[in-house]
């Protein structure tokens, strides 16, 4: 199946949809607005995987394949754990593909108002103070950062090993709101 756009037509009406894309790209947002779409539910895999204290949740690998067992849902694609089950499951994948540089900008504006704001995140956790980007080498904008890049590339071993699932690139927020707008509001009918 070829790659598509955000104006290209889906081949057919999603049901279990992967939202793929770096930390600052837009992945939870879009994830909401596909799921209200397509009157699916939007699981959202960071509150599953992160506990109290930013530990990972023991349960997490079972609550991804209970959820990944019904016949609608949309979600984030990552964790290595659950990457390749979840990418079984799909039948469609977007993948967010801004610039690195909008990336950074947004992860960047995301994060000070989460921490300004004391934001609680997933299971009563909140931003760490700001100075942890100094010290922390896996803070959430470094994060955005160094793996940018590993992102297209399991996007492109996904379509190696999944030639049959149709794959949306989009570059811009301008082209998200045209597909969704378009194909996929086509798509949902």
């Amino acid at each position: 199946m070829p790659l598509l756009g955000p104006d290209d037509p889906l081949p057919h009406r999603p049901h279990r949809v992967l939202l793929a894309g770096t930390s600052g790209s837009g992945k939870t947002t879009t994830a909401a607005r596909v799921a209200e779409l397509l009157g699916a539910p939007h699981v959202e895999i960071d509150a599953l995987f992160h506990g109290p204290g930013w530990v990972p949740r023991p349960g997490f690998v079972d609550d991804v394949h209970r959820f990944s067992a019904g016949p609608a849902w949309v979600t984030e694609w990552q964790y290595d754990q659950v990457l390749q089950h979840l990418a079984e499951r799909a039948d469609l994948l977007v993948h967010l593909d801004p610039p690195r540089r909008v990336v950074l900008r947004q992860v960047v504006r995301r994060t000070l108002e989460r921490r300004l704001r004391r934001q609680e995140l997933w299971n009563g956790n909140v931003e760490p103070p700001l100075r942890t980007f100094w010290t922390d080498p896996e803070h959430v904008v470094r994060w955005a950062w160094n793996t940018h890049p590993r992102t297209a590339a399991r996007v492109q071993a996904l379509r190696r090993d999944r030639p049959d699932l149709p794959v949306v690139r989009l570059r811009s927020r301008a082209e998200v709101r045209r597909w969704l707008r378009g194909p996929l509001a086509r798509a949902a009918g």
